[in-house]
């Protein structure tokens, strides 16, 4: 009681902004014709997709600062006495303190606006490869807007695809899921369907992948930071979302927000249901009906100008039917004279999962000066998961978990002309309740019930510091310590290094990484009859010890007239690797780690500008291999040794193209091609031949319109072409898994003022 009591203490008192934080900075120069400083500048910034602005002016050598910006997009203007009014784009992201340069030219006799030529770029000086997603690609890209949809990461993420319905990205499942900078702890593996966020809730997505500062985390493969709706792009405004499909499908949602220059809030509430909800094990769709109600809401409240209050809380219950093959005498089923002895026999299987999750995270933004700012976010989550079979199953399977977190993160920043320091501790206390029985109607074993309610803490401290020794150069250390304490007690020091590199004239940014991570493991137990039952069947428990990983990447990013070219080459070498089995042929499942795991890839992505106003494209691809091997070393394990070879979800080839078409008569088109070269195969030869699964592809399609200010209107189509093939044929919810048939979707939009 004593540990829990000083952790959250010291999460929520000790000090200091995240890499993906709650707010960002910018900073500039201006000088007229001859470089001479102009002070006392009028500096402006507003956001593109809201109301939210600020200024500044500018200090006696032409700087200015202007601190805790939301991340986002955003104009920036200045205007002096005596010049032209000019203006550039900026993008505020995590890890990033963009500078501008503004050279003013002498007005003339008529007033005009100065339009920088210099196109928004991506951050220079940050070595951590990021994709922005907004909030109109969301809801433009086919699909991505509907509530369990992670289309919004899977078309733009490079090394991002859905795999026996979980998200993999760069070779791995662990990742770490952030609202407004505040990282939400789960430490559970695959053991949830449904994501934690709607999708339409969400202004800015932004996605890291690895290269990480000391500051942001330690899960290796993916940090999804959600920059959520706050009511500053409303004013006394509702929106009703109706959508309805085939598969007797709909995903509804009513929202509205508001906003002064000290307050804005935003709230809203949504529901779905379809007969199509997890990825089927055959072609046909059985057994597979979703339904689900969540809400959401934002607060800021601007106490004075340097002290902002930010209350984030989300809410969600879904339920997912497992779908099962209707086929005896199929290769999965394998029914011969009244036995099963298929690869997965499912035929009787009617098993449910019904899941909660809700989070509350409230933030104190102090602005002491321009160039320092303190943020205090303590933190509340809890997430369960209850697996239930059917009683007529063979196996009827019980696995109910709930995990309860309790903590907070605590910042501080200094920056000055040639550092940007930070430091700040993360920690969490967390309690499971976790319920494992099965009872077997086939007889052999007897059944049984056994509840578990381990406890755990974590406690990381980190530093930072980023140093500009040139305006094109930047290098930056770090160092991370990590305390957990749980079944096992383990600690930590994760190292991490890199540098950014800015090419003058071409704008070229190369970037180098080099750094440590350690990913706190599942506070999982066996004990009784259940440890009884795996050893029945050939298996012991052994405790989990963290993951622990190192990374080396490099990469450059190419601007060129509006378009962006990132490309980026990585290597993760892995001991302890997460994943998970099940015991038996039950659905009993449970985490366990590989002794080791290596990733290798390359990246590349492809943004364009607005082309003539029109149309914008983007493109993601990704070259990786994901393999393991050694002893299964923690979790549930037969003491046996794999040989070296592909994981379940290793994929070599993933590629996104998708664009988005502005129409005559606010009309807009927008589609999505994706190829995958195939998962890995599990069953050699039966039937399909080699190490990896047949390649596969799938095309998208929205064709939308507005109807004035208020109506909106889209027809989507997904999976056009209706080609059905396998996408893995590894055993998790239900068994193998086909991808989803076609899908027909239409959704009105409906705003007003109240």
């Amino acid at each position: 009681m004593r540990i829990r009591i000083y952790l959250l203490i010291a999460s929520m008192t000790a000090a200091f902004v995240a890499h993906a934080s709650v707010v960002g900075s910018v900073r500039g120069v201006i000088h007229d014709p001859q470089h001479r400083p102009v002070s006392d500048a009028m500096v402006m910034i507003k956001a593109k997709a809201s109301d939210w602005a600020a200024s500044v002016n500018s200090d006696a050598n032409g700087n200015f600062v202007i601190s805790a910006v939301p991340l986002g997009e955003y104009i920036v203007s200045v205007a002096a006495i005596g010049f032209q009014q000019t203006q550039q784009d900026v993008l505020i992201a995590s890890g990033s303190q963009p500078v501008l340069h503004f050279a003013l030219n002498v007005a003339g006799g008529k007033e005009t606006v100065n339009v920088s030529a210099t196109p928004e770029s991506p951050p220079t000086d940050s070595s951590t490869p990021t994709t922005v997603v907004d909030r109109l690609e969301i809801s433009r890209t086919p699909g991505a807007s509907r509530t369990n949809s992670l289309a919004m990461i899977t078309d733009y993420v490079p090394g991002a695809y859905i795999a026996h319905d979980q998200l993999h990205i760069r070779g791995g499942h662990q990742t770490s899921w952030l609202v407004d900078g505040v990282p939400i702890p789960n430490t559970n593996i695959a053991s949830n369907l449904g994501p934690q966020f709607d999708p339409k809730d969400i202004d800015y997505l932004e996605v890291s992948r690895g290269s990480y500062g000391a500051e942001v985390g330690d899960r290796t493969y993916g940090v999804f930071n959600v920059v959520p709706r706050t009511g500053f792009e409303h004013n006394r405004q509702a929106e009703l979302v109706l959508s309805a499909g085939n598969f007797y499908q709909t995903n509804d949602q009513f929202s509205l927000g508001s906003h002064t220059q000290r307050f804005a809030y935003y709230a809203s509430v949504n529901g779905n249901r379809s007969d199509l909800g997890i990825e089927p094990p055959v072609p046909q769709v059985v057994h597979d009906a979703t339904n689900g109600v969540g809400g959401f809401g934002t607060l800021i409240f601007n106490a004075d100008p340097s002290n902002q209050i930010r209350l984030v809380a989300s809410a969600r219950r879904d339920f997912y039917q497992i779908p099962y093959d209707p086929l005896p005498n199929d290769i999965e089923n394998g029914l011969v004279n009244g036995n099963f002895t298929g690869q997965y026999p499912s035929l009787d299987l009617r098993d449910g999962d019904r899941e909660t999750d809700a989070a509350t995270t409230l933030s104190w933004v102090h602005t002491f000066n321009s160039r320092m700012l303190m943020t205090v976010s303590p933190l509340y989550h809890y997430n369960r998961a209850n697996y239930d079979g059917s009683l007529s199953d063979p196996v009827v399977t019980t696995q109910h978990r709930g995990s309860t977190y309790a903590g907070g993160q605590a910042s501080f920043a200094v920056n000055t002309k040639m550092n940007d320091f930070q430091a700040g501790l993360y920690s969490f206390y967390q309690e499971n309740n976790e319920t494992l029985g099965a009872s077997f109607n086939g007889g052999g074993n007897p059944p049984f019930s056994v509840t578990e309610k381990p406890e755990g803490s974590l406690a990381a401290f980190f530093i930072d510091d980023k140093f500009r020794p040139m305006p094109w150069l930047s290098i930056s250390a770090g160092l991370r310590p990590t305390h957990f304490s749980g079944d096992v007690t383990e600690n930590s020091i994760s190292p991490r290094f890199g540098a950014a590199l800015q090419i003058p004239k071409l704008n070229w940014t190369f970037r180098a990484f080099y750094g440590h991570y350690y990913q706190a493991p599942p506070l999982v137990t066996a004990s009784g009859p259940l440890l009884q039952f795996a050893n029945a069947n050939n298996l012991a428990f052994i405790a989990l010890h963290g993951e622990r990983d190192e990374e080396s990447q490099f990469g450059v990013s190419i601007p060129w007239h509006g378009w962006v070219l990132d490309a980026d080459t990585f290597s993760t070498d892995v001991a302890n690797f997460f994943d998970h089995n099940n015991i038996g042929e039950s659905n009993l499942f449970f985490p366990l780690t590989i002794q080791g795991a290596r990733v290798r890839g390359w990246e590349l992505t492809l943004r364009s500008p607005r082309i003539a106003h029109r149309g914008q494209i983007h493109l993601s691809y990704s070259n990786q291999v994901a393999w393991a091997g050694g002893f299964i070393n923690g979790g549930l394990t037969d003491f046996s040794f794999l040989d070296w070879g592909p994981l379940d979800h290793d994929q070599r080839n993933t590629l996104n193209i998708g664009g988005d078409f502005t129409l005559p008569r606010q009309a807009y088109i927008s589609t999505n091609v994706y190829y995958g070269s195939g998962f890995s195969n599990a069953f050699p030869g039966q039937p399909y031949p080699g190490d990896h699964l047949p390649p596969h592809t799938a095309f998208d399609l929205t064709l939308g319109k507005d109807f004035g200010d208020r109506f909106s209107a889209s027809l989507s189509a997904l999976k056009v072409a209706n080609r059905r093939y396998e996408i893995d044929n590894s055993i998790t919810f239900g068994g193998f898994h086909w991808n989803n048939p076609r899908e027909i979707i239409v959704e009105l939009r409906y705003r007003f003022h109240y």
